[in-house]
């Protein structure tokens, strides 16, 4: 058999990457430092439209804002309900929280986690939220599996104890939180004790209104040719509105044509408690000084065009709160962004929005002082146009389509954040671990994706996807572990009567089916209507269906299945000989020297191996240089099987060189794969995998990984009996257990399926065939080694 040179120390190797479900198997490409990718379902927690109040209007704003701005199809909301009834919510509204019901907020993280959203946006103010200082909504919180990112609407000086653990619970469980005022910022640090460099400021949104002459506006409200002066919001007795109607008599001594309109339905919670008394006291108040007919008020709750309109007809915009514990005014924020000229009192929000003249400050409970700056703003335009300008101007940066940009940065930074330093999740951290054991075998998945023609590649959660069909690939590994669990004893399970004995020649006649005798190679994709999608499979799925059929003939006491396999396995092993791909030939030596186990008298199979072994010794040495110790100028996927074949093939064949590449190469991939802090175990990540002078991916963490990891690790225990090898296999093992950057079992102990990952911020809920095989093949691999040494194995 003539045997190519097929290796060029300065060849172009072509990577392919593993192969993720519903995804295409690509060329890998460096990780480039570019913008990290948006979230594309976010869900945002605050009140909505239609009920009434400041929060709900903020969350609906910027929900259309990021809809208007980036197209999101998955944008959802989740209002709190404070009324039995809730609310005529629009569509994006798909779940309601009842806002005294502490299992609606568990169900809200359950419904939130089934339906992956990438990113929450959390809307907070302490009373909108049940439980002492709305503290319902940390069982929220704390049940989430993606990153949240909160927006703090009241950032209190002086909380009591239930405010400030509150507070603080939430910015532990936050990965990054907003506000709208420096000040903010400040007292977060100070007083709450949260980092700066967690703190996002983005300011208030609002409208982008064109800058116009007040009597655009005033004939919609039937005050032509009058000067106007503005309150607007939900009333409250904390709004301070009397000072200004206080202040009337002296305004109306300078300008009689003034009018005062006050805008805004009471607020709903002082409604139902008190009834509309705080109105009607006012209304007292303006007949008592007389000024009734110049006080004017529009009872109702105004659309976001309406209230455009009302700003718009004001001369002049007057917030008279009575107190200074105010870090975000609504209201204020709109008048500015409208161009307004504004006279305030000087809680804390005013104070940096007015700065630099965009506004008039007052003192608090002053009708004096209210009095004097409306008659001078009104006896003096330029200075009141001036004003205009500056705020119209300062409040650019404030429009909508900005803040949405500004939340798309702060959201962009947390994923980016979880890529560089994964963050662990609270439900995981009060999870418990069964680290260091090996758990009961449970085939109930493996039961689930086998059907009459193979194993199914794909599942939809643990439900089986059709729509993808199977793999050859895959049948190639659930052969593989057949077969090792015939050999390890199935009686010793406690799961044996569930062991289906046509399951090895299912996997079999599968590959038989996929083998093309023209081509003599093995196409991979099958769809379920049982079509192939290509004539030949990629070089890495013939070489594990090498691996696969040599492992039938090394280990199945089946006569049947070991000459199927036979034939299978002279029929294939030529093309693995013009094959590129260095993990097609490590998957084959596998196979070869499995083969080799039963057959060493086949000297074809002998110069099979020889040839692609030291393909893979000629590739490591012209690679490897101080300090990157591997075979190509990149660490893909399917790793360790490359040392790990350097190890079998080396050892079976008393070859000192490949030994001692085998065991630099895996002891330098296991570095690389180890936490720097913890010392867990890392595999490279498929979201760019780790070139030579290149970042090294973090996530898509995958259990083909892992599983690799223990069978290289356990090869170089049983070749050199250092025991930090068994270690290194049971630190790989322990990361499906949960001992990962995340600490979140991929192990599903229900089902004996195992999750397809890790991502940055959860695992990956399918539990798709290759994962779950590469799980059960590390379980086998660790039983056997027990079985091995009968004392307790010492991780």
């Amino acid at each position: 058999m003539s045997l190519p040179n097929i290796l060029s120390p300065k060849a172009v190797l072509e990577i392919v990457g593993s192969r993720l479900p519903g995804q295409m198997v690509l060329p890998a490409r460096p990780r480039l430092k570019s913008k990290p990718s948006l979230p594309s379902r976010i869900a945002v927690i605050g009140n909505y439209l239609p009920r009434h109040c400041g929060i709900a209007t903020f969350t609906t704003d910027l929900c259309e804002a990021i809809s208007a701005e980036y197209g999101t199809a998955r944008l959802m909301a989740l209002p709190v309900n404070d009324t039995e009834q809730g609310y005529d919510y629009p569509a994006r509204v798909r779940w309601s929280l009842a806002q005294d019901d502490p299992s609606s907020y568990q169900q809200a993280a359950e419904f939130l986690n089934f339906n992956n959203i990438d990113m929450v946006c959390l809307q907070h103010e302490y009373g909108i939220f049940g439980g002492p200082a709305g503290s319902h909504i940390l069982q929220l919180l704390r049940g989430l599996k993606m990153p949240v990112v909160t927006t703090l609407h009241t950032v209190l000086r002086e909380p009591n104890p239930d405010q400030l653990m509150v507070m603080q619970e939430i910015a532990e469980l936050s990965d990054r939180l907003i506000v709208m005022s420096q000040l903010s910022r400040q007292m977060l640090q100070e007083i709450f004790s949260v980092p700066g460099s967690k703190i996002d400021m983005v300011p208030h949104g609002v409208p982008d209104l064109p800058f116009l002459d007040p009597n655009f506006f005033k004939d919609r409200f039937g005050v032509e040719g009058k000067a106007v002066l503005l309150t607007f919001g939900l009333l409250s007795p904390n709004k301070g509105i009397e000072n200004v109607i206080q202040a009337l008599p002296q305004i109306l001594s300078k300008h009689k044509n003034v009018v005062y309109m006050v805008a805004g339905a009471t607020h709903p919670h002082i409604l139902r408690r008190e009834g509309d008394h705080y109105r009607e006291s006012l209304k007292a108040l303006a007949k008592e000084v007389g000024v009734e007919s110049q006080v004017i008020f529009h009872n109702r709750f105004a659309s976001p065009e309406e209230m455009a309109e009302f700003i718009g007809a004001a001369d002049i915009y007057i917030t008279p709160y009575r107190h200074e514990a105010q870090v975000v005014s609504g209201t204020l924020a709109y008048a500015l962004g409208a161009g307004k000229a504004i006279i305030s009192t000087p809680y804390w929000h005013a104070i940096e929005l007015l700065d630099d003249r965009r506004g008039a400050l007052v003192p608090f409970e002053n009708s004096e002082a209210i009095a004097q700056k409306t008659i001078e703003l009104l006896d003096t335009p330029a200075i009141r146009h001036a004003m205009r300008k500056r705020a119209y101007v300062y409040a650019r940066a404030m429009t909508w389509k900005t803040v949405a940009q500004g939340y798309m940065e702060s959201f962009s930074r947390v994923r980016n954040d979880r890529m560089e330093t994964p963050r662990v999740q609270f439900s995981a951290r009060t999870t418990e671990k069964s680290l260091d054991q090996l758990p009961t075998l449970n085939l109930d998945h493996v039961n689930a994706l086998t059907d009459d023609t193979g194993m199914l590649q794909h599942a939809i959660f643990t439900i089986p996807n059709r729509a993808e069909g199977y793999a050859t690939d895959d049948n190639a590994r659930a052969l593989i572990f057949t077969v090792l669990l015939e050999q390890l004893g199935i009686e010793q399970f406690a799961q044996a009567e569930a062991v289906n004995p046509d399951w090895p020649f299912r996997y079999l006649a599968f590959l038989e089916h996929a083998f093309n005798p023209e081509k003599k190679r093995f196409r991979n994709f099958l769809g379920y209507g049982h079509q192939w999608t290509e004539e030949q499979g990629s070089e890495d799925s013939h070489g594990r269906a090498l691996w696969a059929l040599g492992t039938v003939l090394a280990r199945s006491t089946n006569r049947g299945l070991r000459g199927a396999a036979g034939r299978l396995f002279e029929f294939s092993l030529s093309s693995i000989v013009e094959f590129h791909s260095p993990r097609a030939w490590a998957y084959a030596l596998l196979g070869i020297q499995e083969y080799l186990h039963s057959y060493p008298g086949d000297r074809d199979a002998q110069r099979i191996r020889l040839a692609l072994a030291q393909r893979l010794l000629d590739l490591y040495d012209a690679v490897r240089r101080t300090p990157w110790k591997w075979f190509e100028d990149v660490v893909a996927y399917g790793n360790a099987r490359l040392p790990q074949a350097m190890l079998l093939v080396g050892s079976a064949c008393a070859d000192d060189r490949m030994v001692s590449a085998g065991l630099e190469s895996l002891d330098w991939l296991m570095e690389q794969q180890r936490c720097e802090t913890n010392g867990h175990f890392v595999p490279i990540g498929s979201q760019g995998f780790y070139r030579q002078g290149g970042e090294k991916a973090r996530f898509d963490q995958q259990p083909i990984e892992a599983a690799g990891a223990v069978s290289a690790c356990l090869q170089a225990y049983l070749i050199t009996g250092d025991s930090r090898w068994r270690k290194e296999a049971w630190s790989a093992f322990n990361w499906f257990l949960g001992d990962n950057d995340l600490q979140l079992s991929l192990y599903d102990s229900v089902t004996g399926g195992c999750r397809d990952g890790l991502h940055p911020d959860r695992a990956n809920e399918n539990q798709g065939a290759e994962s779950t095989l590469s799980f059960l093949m590390a379980l086998l691999e660790m039983r056997a080694l027990q079985q091995s040494e009968p004392k307790e194995i010492l991780s």
